[in-house]
């Protein structure tokens, strides 16, 4: 009776565990050793002893989700790349301190539980934890009749790395000379989807089957372009340049010249040079169809550009030629230097502080 009750006023168990039963094997295969006993239980276990060979271990967190890209996700019914968004948007920002990802968890809220969609959805997510050699350690989906409608559902994720105290990377690490490496986005990432969609969607009216020869694809298979995991290639690159790896920084809401400048020290100031690189159409696309300014543009998206490390000059080719052997469109963009008297920068920091960036 008490579940037929609770069926009546919109949350169906029963469709809950159907939708366990379908995204099991996915998460069963999103695991690392140091993983404690098996899916479903009431809080994952991790076994810290792990941590022992650390000389002093710092756990890093970060939590995130992807915005209104889930109503392109909605809008095709397409729902096996939402939860790579998800992951990426949360490990990305783990590593750019160095740290290594060991567990995410995530929450999904729904109107109505659609089971193949949410065992969609987490599949996404546990293919994304795999990527980025992370354990998808538990999680939540929740329904919500009467908030959400019965098609709509967002979700988030938190995730937990691991850093040695000594090799915190970040603004005290910075300093004069340095140059800036630009690590290619694979398209808008997670970022910027509510101007996106009103330039494209409602004021110009395209619709997400339409073919634009621009982009190759249709608008919605561009718009629903994974967001890229760089976190297995970045470690790669932390334990490649050693002490010659100064700072990360993962380009997302804000775009280049505010993320950047919130790993500079305040004392010091980057040039980042437009002419080291064309941006993917589908920026120029949204800046033409919409008439967005330069400025509002790289102000919102990541141009191209989904990460940016700063290193020693002198490995700079070093990085540039290891991340290209992982897969990975890398170039010089830019460089530090002292900074002015009087100096803001073209936008600032994300989150406050930091130093002054330029895009000239």
């Amino acid at each position: 009776m008490t579940g037929s009750a609770y069926a009546a006023a919109g949350v169906d168990v029963e469709a809950g565990e159907r939708a366990v039963a379908l995204m099991r094997a996915a998460v069963e295969r999103a695991t690392r050793p140091e993983v404690v006993g098996g899916f479903g239980g009431f809080a994952g276990l991790f076994d810290a002893s792990a941590l022992a060979g650390y000389r002093h271990p710092l756990l890093a967190t970060s939590t995130d989700g992807v915005g209104t890209k889930v109503a392109i996700a909605a809008a095709m019914d397409v729902h096996d790349t939402i939860g790579r968004d998800l992951v990426a948007m949360v490990v990305d920002d783990l590593v750019v301190v160095g740290a290594e990802p060991l567990f995410m968890t995530d929450y999904i809220a729904c109107g109505k539980v659609h089971p193949e969609r949410i065992a969609a959805v987490v599949t996404g997510i546990a293919q994304g934890c795999e990527l980025a050699g992370c354990a998808l350690l538990g999680g939540e989906t929740a329904e919500h009749p009467g908030l959400l409608g019965p098609d709509e559902y967002d979700v988030a994720g938190a995730g937990t790395a691991v850093v040695e105290a000594d090799a915190v990377l970040g603004p005290a690490r910075v300093r004069t000379g340095d140059v800036l490496i630009a690590i290619a986005s694979s398209g808008l990432h997670s970022n910027g989807y509510s101007l996106a969609r009103k330039v494209l969607l409602t004021d110009a009216g395209w619709r997400l089957d339409r073919q634009v020869p621009e982009l190759g694809r249709t608008l919605g298979e561009e718009l629903l372009e994974p967001t890229r995991i760089y976190a297995r290639d970045i470690l790669r690159l932390r334990d490649q340049l050693g002490t010659d790896l100064h700072a990360l920084s993962h380009i997302t809401g804000g775009g280049l010249a505010a993320n950047i400048a919130r790993v500079l020290p305040v004392e010091l100031a980057a040039d980042i040079h437009r002419s080291s690189w064309d941006p993917p159409a589908v920026f120029r696309l949204i800046g033409e169809v919409g008439s967005v300014s330069q400025a509002d543009l790289e102000g919102t998206f990541n141009m191209g550009i989904g990460m940016v490390a700063v290193t020693e000059r002198e490995a700079a080719d070093a990085a540039v030629h290891t991340l290209a052997a992982a897969g990975l469109p890398a170039w010089l963009c830019g460089e530090v230097r002292d900074r002015a008297a009087g100096e803001s920068g073209d936008a600032a920091a994300k989150g406050g502080g930091g130093g002054a960036v330029f895009v000239v």
